[in-house]
């Protein structure tokens, strides 16, 4: 059956989902887009085919009813959008966790509806290598896992990557942080390719959260994610080995060593004339990922906010959840202490919150 959603939002992030579902038609439809942006609305009408409303009640009434709707806001507009939704009876798939503070954040809980079906697509577990990385840990072969590095996003990203990979819940952490001034010449940003060389002044931030045994080292200087100079950072420390970024070592016994790498089977290179695509991610004698969305052309990011609408799907047909609110608000929370550490330059402790499943 195919997926219809609603789209609140047209910013930056709204686009990745109007995208997703003009390569997808056969699995994706977008049955409306509410902005009061006349600029964006005419630009969708006309680049994706959507209809363009105003209002959440011009919207209900103009087009057919969604399986859920995407809220794609600003951050200070997600806590009302998103509770007016759900207040309707409508499932709500939240693009950012529901805050720009921890109060908003409080407020949110307090005043969600009994039974609201409410998910955030956190898209960066489901990238195609991330989610090959997590399959090989599954594997044992690198033993009990106890340290992780994620230079590779910011914030509550970044803290989403690092309790997947080392597999916490919500435990309480203790978090120390600095953060420190560097330049760079200035590269691709959200508007395009840069017009003159410029240098730069970013902030690097470093902070170690501890989990008991476990630690997580978010490492990450601001926009260096879209740098061409600056590169991402994956590593995950097991008591048996270890994966690097695409690179894997582990112990097939205590004198046996073994090195693999993470290779990326992209079609259309050279004499293959499959489509210029992702077909999936190898490793170790085995697949760890097939692209289901193969033929479609996505991005990795892409392909991570697709399966974000497939598992949002699948969670209002009563499914199991797949990010749900009490994983993106302890992420969000950790990603404030973390602020917080930096500000204070002394170590802060996370206490237990409401939304903690333990």
């Amino acid at each position: 059956m195919k997926t219809i959603f609603g789209l609140y939002g047209s910013g930056w992030r709204a686009e990745y989902f109007l995208r997703v579902a003009k390569f997808l038609p056969e699995r994706f439809e977008i049955s409306g887009v509410i902005t009061r942006n006349d600029k964006k609305a005419a630009r969708f009408m006309q680049e994706f085919g959507v209809a363009c409303f105003k209002s959440v009640d011009d919207f209900l009434t103009g087009t057919k009813k969604p399986h859920f709707m995407v809220v794609s806001v600003s951050a200070s507009a997600n806590v009302d959008v998103s509770l007016d939704l759900l207040n309707r009876g409508i499932p709500v798939l939240l693009e950012t966790p529901p805050a720009t503070n921890l109060e908003d954040l409080a407020r949110f809980h307090r005043e969600l509806p009994t039974g609201a079906k409410i998910q955030i697509a956190e898209q960066y577990p489901f990238h195609p290598m991330h989610r090959a990385r997590l399959e090989f840990i599954k594997t044992g072969k690198l033993g009990e896992i106890q340290h992780t590095q994620i230079s590779f996003s910011h914030a509550y990203h970044a803290v989403a990557l690092i309790r997947r990979y080392l597999s916490v819940g919500f435990e309480n952490a203790e978090i120390t942080a600095t953060s420190f001034p560097v330049n760079v010449v200035g590269g691709y940003t959200r508007e395009g390719e840069p017009q003159k060389e410029a240098v730069l002044q970013k902030t690097q931030t470093i902070a170690v959260l501890k989990f008991g045994n476990k630690t997580g080292l978010l490492n990450f200087e601001t926009d260096q994610h879209r740098s061409w100079v600056r590169s991402p950072i994956i590593q995950v420390k097991g008591d048996r080995g270890e994966v690097f970024n695409s690179k894997i070592k582990y112990l097939q016994d205590f004198r046996t060593p073994v090195e693999s790498d993470f290779v990326r089977k992209d079609l259309g290179r050279e004499e293959n004339f499959e489509g210029f695509d992702l077909k999936g991610i190898f490793a170790d004698g085995a697949w760890l990922y097939r692209n289901p969305y193969q033929g479609s052309r996505l991005v990795d990011d892409e392909i991570a906010v697709a399966t974000c609408l497939d598992s949002m799907m699948d969670y209002v047909n009563g499914g199991a959840a797949f990010y749900g609110l009490d994983e993106g608000s302890q992420d969000f929370y950790l990603g404030v202490l973390v602020e917080q550490a930096v500000r204070s330059c002394s170590v802060v402790c996370s206490e237990t919150q409401e939304w903690c499943v333990v």
